[in-house]
């Protein structure tokens, strides 16, 4: 059973919420804002394996909807003038020119597009050195690009972060984890953190799972089924990252995962926090509005129409496509054109339709859900009932 708040209208969305959830053995949350104010405050589950109580405010790590909140820190930038998306992003860092760079624009990197989806297999960058910023963001400043920027596009996974991280560090003196606090979580009076606090630690619930999950050799065994080379160098950096993200699962749930800055990945918060940014960003909430309306459509602005997965990865099978840093394949799918957001590998997501005035925000314990992949099935009961009454 779900418990929490449904406005008036919505009680079909509480109900395909406890019918997603009732055979998770984790906990979930589910927060959703209408034209500036809460509609839908929902949790449910529990936590088997610390056995941490579970309710609207626990925390839980967000995967890659850091992503999102660490776009919403860009675009903050780039509406106030600061950062502009089609220039160099040597203007902002010039040690990034080395290797080729020359050219590789900040709409490049926000879309996924600039050739350095991975670190090099040979940068020895694994699991434990994710938190290190300044090795991370020197390999990726020193690095040679993985095919040619802005031909193609792939999801950058885990470097994503330290890109635009290290862009919003460049041009406001802040790190991404300082930034975000002091210019949305504090203003908005969120829990929501990129750089966990440590009076915060105790009310972070672990993520678990108890799926299979493809790993290296899974990967590579596919790859070597569609007759890719292992020996390239942009398949040898993908496997690479693959293996550090899966012995990173095990870092997030530690003191020291949540303490570092990783935006692609170690964000944390919960439901409502995510619903009230994404509602922020899309009009005004309690006298804030993060986005003015001229930068949200620039914001989500489709960037990888027309372009294919790079040589030799072109051969798998491209399922999502990006803005500038925000995802719009899955949002779409649940709310409608125009919708945004991010997907966070595991099952989470938090996302915003500006044409119906809806933000959403959800958050679970349990990893069942793919980032690169299609809808979680948890999603659907609630999305489709969101919909309806919407309509």
């Amino acid at each position: 059973m779900a418990e929490g708040f449904v406005e008036r209208g919505f009680e079909e969305v509480r109900d395909g919420f406890a019918r997603a959830q009732a055979e998770d053995p984790g906990a979930a949350q589910l927060c959703v804002y209408r034209r500036g104010r809460v509609v839908v405050d929902l949790w449910t589950g529990q936590d088997p394996e610390s056995g941490k109580a579970w309710d609207a405010e626990s925390l839980t790590v967000l995967m890659s909807v850091s992503k999102g909140m660490t776009a919403t820190c860009v675009h903050l930038l780039v509406d106030r003038g600061q950062l502009d998306l089609e220039a160099p992003v040597r203007e902002y860092w010039p040690e990034f020119a080395a290797a080729g760079k020359t050219e590789i624009t900040v709409a490049d990197l926000l879309s996924h597009r600039g050739g350095l989806s991975s670190f090099d297999a040979e940068s020895a960058i694994g699991a434990q050195e994710l938190t290190d910023w300044s090795r991370c963001v020197s390999a990726l400043a020193a690095m040679t690009p993985l095919w040619q920027p802005g031909t193609a596009f792939y999801y950058h996974s885990l470097t994503w972060g330290y890109l635009a991280g290290e862009l919003i560090r460049r041009v406001s003196g802040k790190s991404v984890g300082e930034f975000l606090a002091a210019e949305i979580s504090e203003p908005l009076g969120l829990s929501l953190w990129i750089g966990l606090p440590e009076d915060q630690e105790h009310r972070v619930v672990p993520q678990f799972t108890r799926r299979h999950m493809p790993g290296v050799a899974d990967v590579a065994a596919a790859l070597t089924g569609m007759g890719v080379d292992l020996n390239d160098r942009l398949v040898r950096a993908t496997l690479a990252t693959l293996a550090a993200r899966d012995e990173g699962l095990t870092l997030l749930n530690s003191r020291a995962g949540h303490e570092a800055e990783v935006p692609s990945g170690n964000g944390i918060g919960n439901a409502r926090s995510l619903a009230r940014m994404f509602a922020a960003t899309i009009g005004e909430i309690d006298g804030i509005r993060l986005l003015t309306p001229e930068a949200l459509d620039r914001a989500r602005r489709p960037q990888t129409e027309g372009l294919e997965h790079p040589v030799p990865l072109n051969l798998m099978p491209r399922t999502n496509h990006f803005a500038h840093g925000y995802e719009l394949t899955r949002p779409a799918q649940l709310l409608g054109a125009g919708a945004f957001g991010q997907v966070g590998n595991g099952g989470r997501i938090a996302m915003a339709h500006p044409e119906s005035g809806v933000a959403v925000g959800y958050t679970c314990t349990n990893m069942i859900g793919d980032d690169t992949g299609g809808p979680d099935p948890r999603w659907l009961p609630w999305t489709d009932a969101l919909r309806a009454a919407l309509a």
